[in-house]
C-alpha cells in the first residue's frame, strides 16, 4: 500500500516529477505514480482522488505546468495534505505554473516547492510522514547529517586546491 502518491498530468513532466520519486526511495517510502490530466480526464481524476484515502495514501504529490490545476484540484478532492510542483514550461518559464499553484482559495491549500522542486516535494513528504513514523525520522536526519558532511568535505577540498583550481576543476 503506497503512502505518497505522485500524480502528473504529462509524460513530459515524468522527467522532473522522477525526482520525487527518488528522494522517497531513499527514505523507504512507499508510492505510486500516475500521470491523470485534470482538464483532460477530469472524472478519472475525481475517481482516484476520492479512492487515494482507502488506499492508504497519505501525501500527494502533484506536478503540474502551465495552468496547473491538477494540485488545487487534488487538494480539492481529499483531505491529505498535497504537494504542489510547479513544472517548468517554455512559455512563461514555470512562473504561470507557480502562481496557479500557490495562489489557491482559503479552505484548499496547497504546499507549494520551487519552479521543478520535485526533490524538495519527496523530502517535504517524508517529513510530513516522520511526524508519525520514527523510521523515516531517523532517515532523515541521517540525509541532512549527510548533506552537511559534503559541504564540509567541499569546503575542504576548496581550501586545500584554492579557488582557481577548484573552479577549473568544477568546469
Amino acid at each position: 500500500m503506497a503512502k505518497v502518491c505522485i500524480i502528473m498530468g504529462s509524460d513530459s513532466d515524468l522527467s522532473i516529477m522522477k525526482k520525487s520519486a527518488d528522494m522517497l526511495e531513499k527514505f523507504g517510502i512507499s508510492y505510486d505514480i500516475t500521470i491523470i490530466s485534470a482538464h483532460r480526464e477530469p472524472d478519472l481524476l475525481v475517481e482516484y482522488m476520492r479512492d487515494a484515502e482507502k488506499n492508504g495514501v497519505k501525501v500527494v504529490i502533484a506536478g503540474a505546468g502551465k495552468a496547473a490545476a491538477l494540485p488545487g484540484m487534488c487538494a480539492a478532492l481529499c483531505n491529505m495534505p498535497v504537494i504542489g510542483v510547479p513544472i517548468k514550461t517554455s512559455d512563461l518559464g514555470g512562473v504561470d505554473s507557480l502562481y496557479s499553484i500557490v495562489q489557491m482559495p482559503t479552505g484548499v491549500p496547497v504546499a507549494t516547492v520551487a519552479i521543478n522542486g520535485a526533490a524538495n516535494a519527496g523530502i517535504l513528504a517524508a517529513k510530513i510522514l516522520a511526524v508519525s513514523d520514527e523510521e523515516i525520522l531517523r532517515k532523515l536526519k541521517d540525509y541532512t547529517d549527510s548533506q552537511a558532511d559534503e559541504v564540509m568535505a567541499k569546503d575542504a577540498k576548496l581550501q586545500q586546491m584554492g579557488a582557481a583550481a577548484y573552479i577549473a576543476q568544477m568546469n
